[in-house]
């Protein structure tokens, strides 16, 4: 996985180098992570469980043991959180 948080500081981190394994070739610059990888790793799981589940929040529910609302609330987060 991806670090994406700063060991040091707690900062959040940025790629700077992307290499391509074919040619060598190095491009270098101050890029952020894209939205969906700045999500935990629990959030990550859940866009991917609601994916595959067709975005259908009550198998979510089901699968999670939640109620629907507290699956719905948990969306609304990861929706503002992707937002920023």
């Amino acid at each position: 996985m991806i670090p994406k948080i700063c060991p040091s500081c707690g900062d959040q981190l940025i790629v700077q180098t992307l290499n391509c394994n074919s040619c060598g070739t190095t491009v270098t610059g101050q890029y952020p992570l894209p939205p969906l990888l700045q999500l935990t790793p629990e959030e990550s799981q859940f866009v991917l469980d609601f994916v595959i589940n067709s975005g259908n929040i009550k198998i979510m529910a089901e699968k999670m043991q939640l109620s629907y609302p507290t699956v719905r609330n948990y969306l609304d987060n990861i929706i503002k959180k992707l937002e920023k």
